[in-house]
């Protein structure tokens, strides 16, 4: 039987560049245990070079071919887009396979572009009849703009500022003092566009996985993220030193609740029409009250994510769940 050529495409150079090659790593182990797979890796550099995994220079042509220094050249057959945050959560690697006609894995370019941006993704969710925190966006920094976020402070003292535009926390400042309003808002505009200004919740942090596994949309119990710092920031989240816990399994939820967050989070899943896996991230107040807080459609697979963990822990088998999908994908 000839062998499937995968690829597997990490890095992208941007803020999330080393936890991709970490989560690529996982999905290289994953799928070196099918024997049907031939695995092929490039990494996005950070002067965005594409390097081959063994040193070669090599490029990404239109027919989803890999050349390589010295004319080789590889026909794939199905690619694995490894990359947090910009450029392909953010929809750009997957419009260039839809335009290869290459089968991938993950959302689609439509869907990634919506959910990769905080504002856009606030505004589906309030269409879909589900609960976010109260929020206002901003589009300059300017001086209109910044008393409008004086006026959004006055009303919620407690209050997150964060670019439209990124992953994993970058570009995200927790605001208890309007002295740091200015400069906070000026921090944000130079990673994104656009700036979400969001209420400070006091809560706990839930997340679920989302995924479709052998023909149905599976959603597992929340887990939880328990940050002593009480920011779930970068640093926190891949720093050594890190006090964070992270539970696959959130302990002394209601089934009440257990049964909201899981319907909020599958109809998300549904209705931004995300495809394939997502992480969907929860706050859970003292008094009962839910808001999604966003969805990843590529989210991490580090040592510490929470994604296949959550998986595992809903009984699935993350090797049966990939070859599930790369089998559809390919025989659509």
């Amino acid at each position: 039987m000839t062998s499937k050529n995968i690829l597997i495409l990490c890095g992208g150079g941007g803020t999330e560049h080393e936890v991709s090659l970490v989560s690529a790593n996982f999905f290289q182990n994953i799928l070196e245990e099918n024997k049907e797979y031939a695995i092929h890796k490039v990494t996005i550099e950070k002067d965005s070079t594409r390097t081959y995994q063994d040193g070669r220079k090599c490029e990404l042509r239109r027919a989803g071919e890999i050349v390589i220094e010295g004319n080789e050249t590889i026909q794939i057959d199905f690619a694995i887009p490894v990359i947090h945050g910009p450029p392909g959560e953010s929809g750009e690697i997957p419009a260039v396979f839809e335009l290869m006609n290459l089968p991938y894995f993950g959302s689609t370019h439509e869907t990634s572009t919506i959910c990769f941006n905080k504002i856009t993704t606030k505004l589906w969710l309030e269409s879909l009849n589900i609960p976010v925190t109260p929020y206002v966006y901003l589009t300059e920094y300017d001086e209109a703009n910044i008393l409008k976020l004086k006026d959004f402070f006055k009303i919620h003292k407690n209050i997150f500022l964060k670019a439209s535009n990124q992953g994993s926390s970058v570009g995200c400042y927790p605001v208890g003092s309007e002295s740091n309003l200015d400069s906070h808002l000026k921090k944000c505009f130079e990673f994104s566009p656009y700036v979400l200004a969001e209420t400070s919740v006091v809560g706990r942090e839930l997340e679920v996985s989302v995924y479709e596994y052998e023909g149905s949309i599976q959603v597992s119990d929340p887990g939880e993220i328990i940050c002593p710092a009480g920011f779930y920031s970068y640093e926190e989240k891949y720093n050594n030193e890190s006090q964070t816990q992270t539970l696959a399994k959130a302990e002394n939820l209601s089934p009440e609740i257990i049964k909201k967050v899981k319907d909020y989070a599958r109809r998300a899943f549904i209705g931004l029409k995300i495809r394939h896996l997502a992480r969907i991230d929860f706050f859970l107040t003292s008094t009962g009250s839910i808001y999604l807080n966003e969805p990843n459609t590529f989210p991490g697979h580090t040592p510490i994510s929470m994604f296949p963990m959550m998986l595992e822990g809903n009984g699935h088998n993350y090797r049966t769940f990939l070859d599930g999908i790369i089998s559809k994908e390919l025989n659509s």
